[in-house]
């Protein structure tokens, strides 16, 4: 048992010099380390790896056929692949703003969950990255991006805001296991934490205003956009990190004291209310003035996207009820709610998305006819808004094997890396 509950720092994620005594000491009286994984870890990696192999397949198959085989039109350009890069994202910040606060603070952490969490981020990284790639039409073209690059384009700022947030998670990644060899001080990592701290906020600052500069789209359009995505983004990131935690607690990986996954949980709860908060706000704020808001507010509540919105609100809440009530806390409740707020934020980024496109900015210059549409009177805007943007089978596999491309990294980083805390590694 740690002494977290009477205010003492003892733990992996600060204290290394303690942790490394502890594993010399058990050393010491001839306890042997246990390799982890095994057979079962073997095939969880062969499995992502036949699956990533098939969405690469699925993906030249893109590029053979053009982009009309998605379901992405002129009128909705972006689709499911932009929605997960939104997504990842936010999951791959929340991970690393969890693991870096901690030691950016100089308070306790999560028992030893740190490097786990940053090795979750690095994976949703790499899937936030493959998401943009499968989106070009022509990644063979990716150069010029570069070559004719616009700086003061928010696309651009992403662009560098997330290779530089990629390396220095690697680095962030190294550095904490120098610091459990001894080969690094704790004020040297302080200082990158507070680096890799600020770095995650910004990436998903940048991702927000590559939306909420666009004055085109009312939706979209909000100042509140940017802290909205980084909440979103501590929600569904501490949710993967409680997910992950309870199943490698449960295979054996991490020997995680309960009481961290409470303070995991407690942080949760809050994180979800501050996000349904903000959403309430900008609900508010469109909706009251009974202006063009009006109309972003009834295609949420009761339009085409209602689904998705009703979603986010009861899954996010029920996250909460059980984050707060102690008799919930079990570990089973604890990984229902965080994968209902995973699915929740997930919901908001479609309604992010698909919501801006919904409502048509542009009609067409001339008169429509009954040849064009039967519902040639009512404009661009009357036809199109009752259609709604949804995913072909081939974005679906395509999707899937980015994401099977995620979770290889992850599992290779937990067969290959020392992740767990010094203390962990010799007591298996």
């Amino acid at each position: 048992m740690s002494d977290f509950s009477s205010g003492a720092i003892v733990d992996d994620d600060l204290d290394f010099s303690a942790a490394q005594n502890r594993a010399k000491a058990r050393d010491a009286a001839g306890t042997k380390a246990v390799a982890w994984g095994g057979r079962g870890l073997n095939i969880a990696i062969g499995v992502s790896a036949v699956v990533m192999v098939a969405g690469i397949a699925l993906w030249f198959m893109q590029l053979s056929g053009g982009m009309v085989q998605t379901g992405m039109r002129n009128l909705n350009s972006w689709g499911l692949y932009i929605t997960s890069f939104m997504f990842f994202v936010g999951l791959s910040a929340g991970g690393l703003i969890i693991s870096s606060v901690p030691k950016a603070f100089g308070i306790a952490g999560f028992g030893g969950i740190s490097k786990v969490a940053v090795m979750s981020s690095i994976a949703c990284t790499v899937a936030a990255i493959g998401m943009v790639v499968v989106d070009l039409g022509q990644p063979a073209r990716l150069w010029e991006l570069f070559a004719y690059s616009n700086l003061g384009s928010p696309l651009m700022w992403d662009i560098l805001v997330l290779g530089t947030y990629l390396i220095l998670s690697c680095v962030y990644l190294w550095a904490q296991v120098q610091a459990d060899a001894g080969k690094m001080s704790t004020a040297a990592l302080r200082v990158i934490s507070v680096v890799a701290l600020v770095c995650a906020v910004l990436v998903h600052s940048v991702t927000a205003w590559i939306f909420g500069l666009q004055q085109g789209r009312e939706m979209w359009h909000t100042a509140l956009l940017a802290p909205w995505f980084v909440s979103s983004a501590l929600v569904c990131g501490t949710a993967l990190v409680m997910v992950v935690a309870v199943a490698l607690r449960r295979a054996g990986y991490l020997s995680l004291d309960q009481a961290y996954l409470v303070k995991l949980a407690k942080l949760l709860g809050a994180f979800v209310m501050v996000d349904l908060y903000f959403f309430g706000c900008d609900l508010l704020t469109e909706g009251f003035p009974g202006g063009s808001g009006a109309e972003v507010v009834a295609m949420l509540t009761s339009g085409p996207l209602a689904p998705y919105f009703w979603i986010e609100i009861v899954g996010c809440a029920v996250c909460a009820v059980i984050c707060f009530m102690p008799a919930l806390r079990t570990n089973a409740l604890l990984v229902v709610g965080s994968l209902l707020a995973i699915a929740g934020i997930f919901c908001k980024r479609v309604q992010l998305l698909v919501g801006g496109f919904q409502i048509a900015n542009l009609d067409y210059a001339s008169a429509l006819t009954p040849m064009q549409h039967t519902a040639f009177d009512s404009g661009l805007a009357g036809i199109y808004g009752q259609m709604v943007y949804w995913p072909t089978p081939l974005e679906f596999g395509v999707t899937l094997g980015v994401v099977a491309l995620a979770v290889l990294v992850f599992l290779l980083g937990l067969k290959l890396l020392p992740l767990r805390p010094a203390d962990d590694s010799s007591s298996k």
